[in-house]
């Protein structure tokens, strides 16, 4: 038990950390642009394109889990319904993890 509460810990500090270091929905669209090469309109317009999909799930990944951002919210962004970001925040978890992809440099 203690382990969880501990790793919940650690998470809310890190989302603390990564808002206060400015970190937002905008700049994890800006960080996914660098990696991909796309524009935030690429990214932010819906799209079956394998690549976009990577991005988008990575930005998805990243604003869920890693800034704590409701999923309806980032799917309003996105234009997503909740249960489509939730199966992005599980690809973007899995192609951070593949590429070692951080949400900072």
């Amino acid at each position: 038990m203690t382990s969880v509460l501990r790793e919940q810990e650690e998470r809310f500090e890190r989302r603390h950390l990564l808002k206060a270091r400015g970190h937002d929905f905008d700049t994890v669209v800006s960080r996914v642009t660098g990696l991909f090469n796309m524009t935030a309109r690429e990214i932010l317009e819906p799209s079956k394109k394998p690549q976009r999909v990577r991005a988008r799930s990575l930005v998805c990944f990243w604003a869920v889990r890693e800034l704590g951002l409701v999923g309806t919210a980032v799917g309003r962004q996105m234009g997503l319904l909740q249960s489509a970001v939730s199966k992005a925040v599980e690809r973007g978890a899995e192609l951070a993890a593949a590429h070692d992809f951080r949400i900072e440099d």
